[in-house]
């Protein structure tokens, strides 16, 4: 698989400190190689067609969708604040 990143998830990203972003990184990299990997906990977001969250660690949340071989990745952040945004 790809990885594609929105404009707001590269916005969010640069909000993310040192250590969010390294758990976010090994989030994706674990999405990308199994995205059912259990740690993620992958889920469709309620009330969205196409838009789905995995977990970076207990109150870190990344959105995504997926187009063919690519994950595009929304938004990344702390919960409430990125699902409210996905």
């Amino acid at each position: 698989m790809r990885i594609a990143r929105t404009a707001g998830f590269k916005k969010a990203w640069q909000q993310l400190n040192e250590g969010e972003k390294a758990l976010a990184r090994k989030a994706i990299r674990n999405l990308v190689m199994d995205i059912g990997y259990p740690a993620l906990r992958v889920k469709k977001i309620r009330g969205t067609e196409h838009i789905w969250e995995a977990r970076a660690s207990r109150s870190l949340r990344l959105t995504f969708q997926i187009e063919g071989n690519t994950i595009i990745l929304r938004n990344v952040g702390h919960h409430d604040e990125t699902l409210e945004r996905p």
